[in-house]
């Protein structure tokens, strides 16, 4: 018999009226000093942001950006470290008061993507891209997150002296991913020595998110966003006529199975009642005219997953396929699955998420803090959390009034931030600060 039938409706009545502490109740207040900061500074914030969104910058190129974070450190009084990782800018705020260290991120980098947005202050810059002519955005909101930790720097500052503790800037390029045949990102940061002479006991990085209402904040303890791995498959035939296929091989029919094939890698090789997973391909090359069978087709892709062993277990699988689908054809192919070394799975310390949750809360309220489900979109700052214990929270960036669902997601060419988010981020990072940095030591 199901549990609920057990009850009278009557203890049902009774135990529905009683009287409980609710969510709200046991949430601390905003900080005065941070509610005061976030007002002082709302402008300067914004007038960061949209001087950032501009001027876009790709991966391991953010020269300007760098030295626009780096000349402002320094105008605050401290002592910038740059060109870590390429462009990379750190730098140490020491408190007044002994305490705990702790580091906060944000990435800088911009996209190949030529916006859409119809803003007064969209960016006009292109650029050659794997050949190709594009413009520069930041459609996924890093300008936001430049501008709202040099927001959290100027407070921190200002409050130096009653400041318990250290906090070190982290303002981190190419989190996109290095261009080709480069390295970058958190993990050439951390090779790079970043965590050499200050090893933090808790890191906190925030991203915008289009699929989080503006007002809210979305965060999980545990796995929240995938591992994401390249992979590159090169199918070689023979090249003939198009009108006489039989005189060759022909990779893009081989190519063309082995997509559909490489489906059930997923939908019948993996265990997804375990956690998720996504093989896609995302470029098809092959061919220069209409009636000549190429020699070759190259196919590349992405691999998401949560677990070790999946990932492992995909990686083989998709090799497997690629090979006996091929060879069905009467084609070869070359495999480097996965390209390099891609990004681990990005993972909340539930201790120090737990901890920190009242904190985001009191910016927002309890009611507008909630839990999203796994993302499999991923994040190099999965490199800092295997290192130290961390967190990191999505910012709503739609508008109230339209839905996350359907508005265009980050990446999107028509990627619209509210700048409501940029208020929201600054509170909330400068909150789980002065609440870390006071409370107990340890998460």
């Amino acid at each position: 018999m199901p549990l609920a039938l057990r009850f009278s409706p009557l203890l049902l009545a009774l135990l529905a009226a009683a009287p409980c502490a609710t969510a709200q109740d046991t949430v601390p207040a905003q900080r005065a000093e941070v509610a005061s900061a976030a007002r002082s500074l709302q402008q300067d914030v914004v007038d960061w942001r949209r001087d950032f969104h501009a001027h876009p910058e790709l991966s391991n190129r953010e020269e300007r950006t760098a030295a626009k974070v780096a000349q402002h450190l320094r105008a605050l009084g401290l002592s910038p470290r740059t060109g870590i990782a390429h462009h990379g800018v750190t730098a140490i705020i020491k408190g007044g008061r002994p305490g705990p260290k702790i580091a906060l991120r944000a990435d800088m980098d911009a996209l190949p993507v030529s916006e859409q947005t119809g803003l007064p202050f969209a960016s006009q810059v292109t650029t050659t891209f794997n050949g190709q002519q594009t413009g520069v955005m930041h459609a996924c909101g890093h300008d936001a997150h430049t501008a709202i930790l040099l927001g959290v720097a100027d407070a921190l500052v200002a409050m130096r002296d009653e400041l318990s503790g250290q906090v070190m800037l982290v303002f981190q390029p190419s989190e996109e991913g290095a261009p080709a045949g480069e390295e970058g990102g958190a993990s050439l940061m951390l090779a790079d020595g970043l965590f050499g002479d200050f090893k933090p006991e808790a890191m906190f990085g925030l991203h915008v998110f289009s699929s989080v209402q503006a007002g809210q904040i979305a965060v999980r303890g545990g796995p929240l966003m995938a591992a994401s791995d390249k992979f590159t498959i090169d199918v070689h035939g023979r090249q003939t006529h198009g009108s006489a296929p039989w005189g060759g091989v022909d990779p893009i029919v081989a190519a063309a199975d082995l997509v559909g094939t490489a489906q059930t890698v997923v939908s019948r090789r993996s265990n997804i009642s375990r956690q998720p997973a996504v093989v896609s391909f995302g470029s098809v090359h092959g061919g220069i005219r209409y009636n000549i069978i190429p020699d070759s087709v190259q196919l590349v892709g992405t691999i998401r997953t949560f677990d070790d062993d999946m990932r492992t277990r995909i990686h083989a699988d998709l090799d497997n396929v690629a090979n006996h689908v091929a060879a069905a054809h009467g084609a070869t192919v070359t495999t480097d699955i996965p390209v390099g070394t891609g990004n681990p799975v990005t993972v909340n310390d539930p201790r120090l998420t737990a901890r920190m949750l009242p904190s985001l809360q009191a910016v927002v309220g309890a009611n507008n803090v909630y839990e999203p489900p796994l993302q499999m979109g991923a994040e190099d700052f999965a490199y800092y959390a295997k290192e130290v214990p961390s967190m990191f929270f999505f910012v709503g960036a739609t508008s109230q009034g339209i839905d996350p669902a359907s508005a265009p997601s980050n990446h999107s060419p028509k990627f619209m931030l509210d700048e409501s988010s940029l208020d929201v981020g600054l509170r909330a990072m400068l909150q789980v600060t002065l609440d870390y940095l006071e409370g107990p030591s340890g998460t």
